[in-house]
């Protein structure tokens, strides 16, 4: 990629960084992230789907390595995230979980074509979660086969931390795990996502979901124990066992 050198950087997660890039950003791949080469791609390929169905993303602008890292050049999404906004301003929590719940409406208004199946990722998740035993395992991946396929466009990270700008301006970022599959699971995972760390938030981001959506709240939470059993997979066992142990009875 032909561009200026790296600016500071903005943000840091388990899997990239970003920094600043003259008047784009660059979103780069740890080195120890698995196969970062075929990551930017795929999260490329993604953003150029999704910026041809108009849906607010940054749009990609180049994919490269730079020091040996690869990454990706975009365009900057400014202004703070929508968890901020909510940290800041608790009187607005209503009116920011409306925002939320229509750009996740959007986002599934599309077809996923050409995207991978969720239910596949959930499957090959729970298959690999060490912490399951045969037989709990065997019953997930049964129950799970039993639950909707579905077609649309699921952004498979989808938190307010993952939502940045002022509203009627906001940019969804990180869609690396973006996917086809059923809209109730898609916001199961974002509930799994939220509860952790802010489990009032959680319950009631599900409500505004499910009241703009006209989807029932058992309808998403039926995805809970699959959800969290795959999220098993991902390194974050304590807080996976504890959705799991209360995917029963959610609050």
């Amino acid at each position: 990629m032909d561009l200026p050198p790296l600016g500071p950087l903005i943000g840091s997660g388990k899997e990239a960084e970003v920094f600043e890039c003259g008047d784009l950003v660059v979103k780069l791949y740890r080195m120890t992230a698995s196969a970062p080469k075929r990551a930017a791609f795929r999260e490329a390929s993604i953003l150029a789907l999704v910026e041809s169905l108009g849906l607010p993303a940054p749009a990609v602008h180049g994919v490269g390595q730079i020091d040996g890292r690869w990454g990706i050049a975009m365009t900057r999404a400014d202004g703070p995230s929508l968890a901020d906004a909510i940290q800041r301003r608790p009187d607005q929590v209503p009116a920011c979980l409306e925002r939320m719940a229509r750009l996740q409406i959007a986002i599934h208004s599309h077809p996923g074509t050409h995207l991978g199946s969720l239910k596949a990722r959930l499957a090959a998740n729970i298959g690999r979660a060490e912490m399951l035993d045969e037989p709990l395992r065997r019953q997930l991946l049964d129950g799970l086969a039993a639950l909707p396929e579905g077609d649309r466009l699921c952004h498979g990270d989808f938190h307010p931390w993952n939502i940045l700008g002022p509203p009627g301006l906001e940019a969804v970022v990180d869609w690396l795990d973006a996917c086809a599959g059923d809209p109730a699971a898609d916001v199961c995972r974002s509930y799994v996502l939220i509860r952790p760390v802010a489990p009032d938030l959680a319950a009631a981001y599900l409500a505004a979901y499910a009241a703009a959506a006209g989807e029932s709240r058992d309808g998403i939470l039926a995805w809970l124990p699959f959800v969290a059993a795959a999220r098993l997979a991902e390194g974050v066992p304590h807080e996976a066992q504890g959705l799991m142990a209360m995917s029963k009875s959610p609050s």
